[in-house]
């Protein structure tokens, strides 16, 4: 006796066996790198990512400046559209586990072949025309329906959660890498600021200098006139002051780039950037504390936004894997349905209803499903590799910022001892010179030497606020 329970059962049976075959092992995603307990040396229990970035920096123009880019700069802009544009797919993926509903209103018309079941079997019936003395529905058929469909896939493997869970941690990770844009905005704001300042410094000593020098060229042509001094050295001292005046001009030219760099990050046409404090009058930062690199991990927003894509590619995979088994759909329908208009409200006659409940189940379409499969592993390795890179990366610029800010701190202190020497050596020189005691040469050395120095100098006293300003940010200071 034929059993259709029994009958169902096996053949579910079935489809599960031969859905679950040749899926593949189950693939894990674990990184291999392991953090270290310290950065090398002691630097307290506190990271300095932990300081907001307003008590961080000093300046009040650099605060102000900061502000306005983080409300205007496009880039922020455009990380913040990204994050909307993950958190519709969340919501999308949300929706999907809940059944789909539809308000529909049809209308078709249908001709039956006078040879065919349907043509034949439309005779005799309570709503038919009378033809020849026999009652049919006509033909052609109209057919009108006015109702709401539906259809549900049942998550039996939890391929449709697991699409949800990665929609989820994609807003994460967008959400993250909004966060990181505003970090790496604050940091390069603060740098060509300081780049601004140097510049201004830069140009004021070759202004100072370009007095000297012209003072020098009256000097060596009065010189010439009392028959102590050559052409040669008035060519030369003349020469050595039109490079200075061209080295200028090349300053002023550095000063417009950065200025315009900063507006363009401030989101604003070229104007002239307000200054604060002379760079040597600018105070650097109290000594920045790392903290443990344990806490990296969680301040980087770069590496969190790898980690949460990376969590995502984990759950892409699980939903690709879970798609090689059964699935359960549910469909339904139920409104007014009839062949004439005229009857289409005749309630409860022509009230109608249909519920369809089936299980599918891959067969010839496999491959396509292990090509998805694949992809979803070479794109969750994809991730995991680029998670390992970000973190290298991050603790990578941990440790050179950390040895920067020591090595520019000596360099500062050697540099200042040099340029205090040099401005000794110009007067000795000048005194030389005069007495006829050294060659206009070494009086034009001295002045070049002095000049490069001071110049070196204020780069280096630069290069001490850009190296803070690199560890703050690799410590994953600024976005709090």
């Amino acid at each position: 006796m034929f059993n259709s329970k029994r009958f169902l059962f096996v053949t579910c049976l079935m489809a599960v066996c031969l859905s679950g075959c040749k899926i593949g092992e189950r693939v894990t995603l674990s990184s291999r790198i392991a953090v270290p307990d310290t950065f090398g040396r002691e630097q307290g229990s506190a990271s300095a990512a932990d300081v907001k970035w307003n008590d961080f920096f000093k300046d009040p123009v650099l605060r102000s400046l900061i502000e306005t880019a983080i409300q205007n700069n496009p880039d922020m802009a455009i990380a913040l559209q990204r994050v909307k544009m993950a958190e519709a797919s969340r919501f999308y993926y949300k929706r999907a586990l809940l059944p789909n509903l539809d308000l529909e209103l049809a209308g078709g018309l249908r001709r039956f072949g006078d040879y065919t079941i349907d043509g034949v079997g439309n005779y005799d019936t309570n709503f038919s025309e009378y033809v020849d003395g026999d009652r049919i529905i006509p033909n052609p058929v109209p057919d009108y329906f006015a109702g709401l469909r539906t259809s549900w896939e049942i998550d039996l493997w939890g391929k449709l959660r697991k699409r949800k869970r990665a929609a989820a941690a994609r807003l994460l990770a967008s959400e993250s890498g909004m966060h990181f844009v505003k970090t790496a905005l604050i940091a390069e704001v603060a740098t060509l600021y300081y780049e601004l300042l140097a510049y201004d410094n830069e140009l004021r000593i070759i202004q100072e200098n370009i007095r000297l020098q012209e003072n020098a060229v009256e000097v060596v042509a009065l010189q010439k006139e009392a028959g102590r001094a050559t052409e040669l050295a008035v060519k030369q001292f003349a020469a050595q002051l039109l490079n200075t005046r061209s080295l200028g001009i090349m300053v002023r030219q550095q000063i417009i780039h950065t200025e315009n760099l900063l507006n363009r990050m401030m989101g604003r046409l070229p104007q002239q950037i307000e200054r604060g404090a002379p760079i040597n009058e600018q105070i650097l930062p109290d000594q920045i504390t790392t903290g443990i690199p344990s806490e990296l991990l969680v301040n980087r927003l770069d590496i969190r936004q790898a980690e949460f894509s990376l969590l995502a590619a984990r759950e892409d995979i699980a939903s690709a894997r879970a798609a090689f088994y059964p699935s359960l759909t549910i469909s339904a329908n139920a409104g007014l349905n009839a062949f004439r208009a005229g009857v289409l409200f005749d309630i409860p006659a022509s009230v109608a209803y249909n519920v369809v409940g089936g299980l599918t189940t891959p067969l010839l379409n496999r491959y396509e499903l292990r090509t998805a499969y694949k992809q979803r592993i070479a794109e969750g390795n994809t991730e995991l590799a680029q998670y390992e890179k970000t973190v290298l990366t991050a603790f990578e610029e941990v440790y050179t910022s950390m040895s920067a800010i020591d090595n520019y701190a000596q360099s500062y202190d050697y540099k200042k001892e040099e340029v205090d020497e040099l401005s000794g050596a110009i007067a000795i020189s000048n005194d030389l010179f005069t007495a006829g005691y050294a060659s206009y040469l070494e009086v034009i050395m001295a002045q070049r030497n002095v000049l490069q120095a001071n110049i070196e100098l204020t780069n280096t006293r630069k290069d001490q606020f850009v190296a803070v300003i690199n560890l703050y940010r690799a410590l994953g200071g600024g976005w709090k």
